[in-house]
């Protein structure tokens, strides 16, 4: 996993430690993908077949959208909002059963909307399974499902089943939903 997760954000400044845990920054410019990268990290996880439901691999992801100071060129030192509230946010990941956690600083209609996003998202992807995973992933990159069925070889019926089982519809419509909400912000 870890060398698929490297591969995946090896455009972007990204830093492992501790052995389980990673982080990735994207720039201001980018942030509208953090949502699509993070779910890319997820399915990246969810791909790899589990041997019981219990033994499933995943990831807890948590976003912190926010001011950051100065330039970023180690991650481990960055300062700013929103590092402080991903931090904040993967600690309270932590205790709870939720893997996906969005957070912006303020209180307000906005925030609960991101609430609401990491929700669902955090519902379609809590009963992935790792082929539907694996269609998503590539969806997720910008694929059609014709170059899915490619890629993978299977048939378009197949591929066409998992992504409507693993909700590829309510997926890019939340994608929008994120990347309204960032647009909106000051």
């Amino acid at each position: 996993m870890l060398t698929a997760l490297e591969k995946l954000l090896k455009r972007y400044t990204f830093e492992f430690y501790r052995g389980d845990s990673f982080q990735f920054y994207l720039k201001p410019k980018d942030v509208t993908k953090s949502l699509q990268v993070a779910l890319l990290c997820r399915t990246t996880a969810l791909r790899i077949p589990a041997t019981s439901p219990a033994n499933k691999a995943d990831l807890r992801i948590s976003i912190g959208i926010g001011r950051i100071e100065g330039a970023v060129k180690k991650l481990a030192t960055a300062k700013g909002e929103a590092f402080v509230l991903s931090g904040r946010g993967l600690d309270n990941l932590s205790k709870t059963p939720s893997r996906l956690l969005i957070s912006v600083e303020k209180e307000n209609i906005v925030r609960y909307s991101f609430d609401l996003i990491a929700a669902y998202t955090d519902s379609i992807f809590n009963n992935m399974t790792a082929k539907q995973a694996e269609v998503i992933s590539l969806l997720l990159q910008g694929k059609t499902q014709a170059d899915t069925v490619k890629t993978l070889k299977k048939s378009k019926s197949t591929i066409s089943q998992r992504a409507n089982s693993a909700k590829w519809s309510e997926i890019e419509w939340i994608l929008k939903m994120f990347n309204n909400l960032i647009n909106e912000l000051p």
